[in-house]
C-alpha cells in the first residue's frame, strides 16, 4: 500500500487561503470597470495615478484567479491556463504601447522580452539564491529540470533576440515576414514540448529529490462554483487590463520620454509588472527552503515570455502591419551571454550558496544601470 502523504495543517491553510477569492481580487477589477467607464485616465495627474494603481491591482488579481482555475483543472492544463493569462496581460500592454503615438515603439516587444529574461535570470534567481542561502546555507535542487529549462531558454533567446541582427533579407535588426513567422512557430513548439516534459513525460525532473509530488498537489482543489467564479472574474480582469493599458499608454510613454529617459525603460516596467506575482511566490518558496519551486517558477516564466508572448506579438505585428525590431544591441548581447553563462555555472551542480545570488544581482544592477545611463 502506498504511503499516505501527510501535509501540515499550516501548509493546507496557507494554500487554501491563496486559492480562495480575497476581497481585493474582486475590488480591483470592479474599480477598473468604473475607471474605464468614467475615462479616469484622462482626468489629469491624479486620475492617471489612480488608474495606474488600479491597473497594477487588476494584473495581480488576474494572476490570482488564473492560479485558482489552474489548480482546479490540474496539470498539464493548469500550467497553460496561468501562462496564457499572463501572456494576454503582457501582450496587451506591449501592443497598446506599440499602437500609441508617443515615440517609436517598434522595439518595445524586444525590450520587454529582454528585460523579462534579465529580471528572471539575474534579479529573481539572484534574490532567491541570496535569501535562501542566508536562511538555510546551502540549498539543493534537481539538476536535470533546471538544465532542460536553461537549454530551451538559450535556444529561444538566441533565435528571437540575436539572430535578427545577422539576417540579410531585411535591413536592420528585423526579420522578414516569413522569418518572423518561422521563429514564432518554433518558439511555440519549443515551449509546448517543454510544458509536456515538465508536466507529463518527465515530471520528476522538476520535483525536489525524494518528493513525488509538490505539497500543493495534496490540498483539495477549489469547488466547481469557486473555479467558475474565478474564471469569470479573470475574464473581467483581463479586459480591464487591456483597456486600461490602452488608455494609459500615451501618458506613460510621454512621461518617460519627457523625463529624458530611454524608451527601453518602458519594457523594463512592463516586464517587472507582469513578473511581480511570480517573483514574490519564488522568493517566498526560497525562504521556505523550496529552491526547486523557486527555479521552476522563475525559469518557467522566462520560457513563457518568449514561447508565448513573442509568437503572439509577431502575429499581431504581421496582421496589423506594425514594425517589429527584435535584434538587441551589442551591449545587450554581451549582458545576455553573460547571464546565460553565469546561470549555467551557478545552477550547474545542483546546489547553491549566497555567492551565486550576489553574482546574479550584480549583473542585474549592471543591466539596469546601463539601461538608464546608456
Amino acid at each position: 500500500m502506498a504511503e499516505e502523504v501527510i501535509v501540515p495543517q499550516g501548509a493546507k491553510r496557507a494554500l487554501l487561503h491563496r486559492l480562495t477569492l480575497p476581497w481585493w481580487t474582486l475590488v480591483f477589477p470592479l474599480l477598473g470597470v468604473a475607471a474605464i467607464v468614467t475615462s479616469l485616465a484622462t482626468l489629469g495627474t491624479a486620475g492617471t495615478l489612480i488608474a495606474i494603481v488600479i491597473l497594477i491591482g487588476s494584473v495581480l488579481a488576474a494572476v490570482h484567479h488564473a492560479e485558482v482555475v489552474a489548480h482546479r483543472v490540474g496539470e498539464p492544463f493548469g500550467t497553460l491556463v496561468l501562462a496564457i493569462a499572463v501572456t494576454v496581460i503582457e501582450v496587451s500592454l506591449i501592443v497598446s504601447l506599440m499602437l500609441s503615438d508617443a515615440g517609436d515603439a517598434s522595439s518595445l516587444a524586444r525590450d520587454t522580452v529582454f528585460a523579462a529574461i534579465m529580471i528572471i535570470l539575474n534579479f529573481i534567481v539572484g534574490l532567491c539564491l541570496l535569501a535562501g542561502g542566508i536562511r538555510h546555507g546551502e540549498q539543493r535542487f534537481t539538476l536535470r529540470g533546471v538544465s532542460a529549462a536553461l537549454c530551451v531558454l538559450a535556444a529561444m533567446a538566441v533565435l528571437s533576440l540575436i539572430l535578427p541582427n545577422y539576417t540579410a533579407s531585411t535591413a536592420g535588426p528585423t526579420y522578414a515576414p516569413s522569418q518572423l513567422l518561422f521563429v514564432a512557430v518554433v518558439s511555440l513548439i519549443l515551449y509546448a514540448v517543454f510544458v509536456m516534459v515538465q508536466t507529463v513525460r518527465h515530471r520528476d525532473y522538476f520535483l525536489p529529490s525524494g518528493e513525488s509530488l509538490p505539497h500543493d498537489a495534496h490540498a483539495a482543489p477549489p469547488t466547481d462554483a469557486g473555479a467558475w467564479s474565478a474564471f469569470g472574474v479573470l475574464l473581467v480582469a483581463l479586459v480591464v487590463v487591456v483597456l486600461l493599458a490602452k488608455a494609459l499608454s500615451p501618458t506613460v510613454e510621454a512621461a518617460i520620454l519627457g523625463a529624458g529617459l530611454p524608451l527601453a525603460l518602458v519594457g523594463v516596467i512592463i516586464a517587472a509588472l507582469v513578473l511581480a506575482p511570480e517573483s514574490l511566490a519564488a522568493y517566498r518558496a526560497a525562504k521556505r527552503n523550496r529552491l526547486q519551486t523557486s527555479l521552476n517558477l522563475a525559469l518557467g516564466s522566462a520560457l513563457a515570455t518568449i514561447g508565448l508572448t513573442m509568437p503572439a506579438v509577431a502575429i499581431v505585428s504581421l496582421v496589423l502591419g506594425l514594425p517589429l525590431a527584435l535584434g538587441i544591441s551589442a551591449k545587450s548581447m554581451t549582458l545576455l551571454a553573460l547571464s546565460l553563462f553565469v546561470a549555467t555555472l551557478s545552477l550547474g551542480n545542483g546546489k547553491t550558496t549566497v555567492l551565486q545570488g550576489v553574482v546574479h544581482l550584480v549583473i542585474f544592477a549592471a543591466y539596469l544601470f546601463v539601461t538608464i545611463v546608456p
